[in-house]
């Protein structure tokens, strides 16, 4: 009887277990709603920036042969690179499944090869996730904050990034990448590694036809290009932060939902154990019956 008691306390215990990974695959559900909204939103803008800092610099271009003076873009294709900060954006809480450590891994890959090239890296992390990681393994991180990724604003990320903007101009580093663990749909996340600086939108240029502009740049368009290269660099910081917050929702509706269903299936098997003990127990109850009535004849 004690193991028919231990079965059924195992049994109430993943079915409690259960209805917890069944309300927290509820709530990122309806979380995850909301954050896909503000991807899409934000996506738009950031194609906008996009369109319109390529149209700038397309002409700047035209009007001024020697091209763009500005420490954002690198016209110097064969610069030797010195020292690169790599930031990256990790959950503030787990049970995620493999999300934050296929941005850790990522990240890991990065800086082997970098090291190969004897390049110095620093690195830069938002999400407790990711800093726990690295600081428990002895990795030492240039700047870290925790509450950012899971609640991003535009003036928190923009806060984070302006210390590696300002290194980078300065000359202190000669390039930032950013790495986060972006949303492609309800059911996979899209790992997302890419230059922030130097600014290279070459792939995206645009036409004269299709120019927006319809006025030449005056003698201020240097100052003109760098705030909008700034702004370009605070909302891609900004717009990985919701973009990673939503493949994280993703990524823990699937988590616990895979939980769930390993909780029903468990549950499903201690039930079986569960009665084949019990059935024991009566037919042993039952034996020993006959066995005494046996004996008083």
């Amino acid at each position: 009887m004690a193991n028919l008691k231990d079965i059924k306390r195992k049994i109430k215990s993943v079915q409690n277990t259960q209805k917890t990974t069944r309300a927290m695959k509820l709530v990122s559900t309806s979380k995850l709603k909301k954050a896909e909204e503000l991807t899409k939103r934000s996506r738009v803008y950031a194609e906008k920036i996009n369109e319109v800092m390529t149209d700038i610099r397309y002409k700047i271009e035209k009007f001024h042969i020697g091209g763009i003076k500005s420490r954002y873009f690198n016209e110097e294709l064969n610069k030797e690179i010195k020292m690169v900060d790599i930031v990256f954006v990790t959950a503030d809480k787990g049970l995620c499944g493999g999300f934050n450590m296929s941005t850790i891994k990522a990240v890991l890959n990065l800086m082997n090869e970098y090291k190969k090239k004897n390049i110095k890296i620093r690195l830069r992390a938002l999400g407790k996730k990711g800093i726990q990681y690295f600081n428990f393994n002895e990795i030492e991180l240039l700047d870290s904050e925790v509450d950012v990724s899971s609640s991003p604003t535009y003036e928190k990320a923009a806060e984070f990034i302006k210390k590696a903007t300002d290194d980078y101009i300065n000359g202190v580093t000669d390039k930032v990448v950013l790495v986060h663990n972006g949303f492609r749909n309800m059911i996979s996340q899209e790992l997302k590694v890419r230059d922030l600086l130097p600014i290279n939108i070459s792939d995206c240029a645009v036409s004269e036809s299709n120019s927006l502009m319809e006025v030449e740049p005056d003698d201020g368009e240097g100052e003109v290009l760098d705030e909008l290269a700034q702004k370009y660099i605070e909302y891609g910081m900004y717009f990985s932060l919701i973009d990673s917050l939503a493949a994280e929702h993703s990524a823990r509706m699937q988590a616990m939902d895979a939980a769930t269903n390993n909780a029903k299936d468990l549950v499903k098997s201690l039930s079986v154990q569960y009665n084949k003990a019990r059935q024991e127990a009566i037919t042993k109850e039952l034996i020993e019956i006959n066995t005494g009535i046996e004996a008083m004849k």
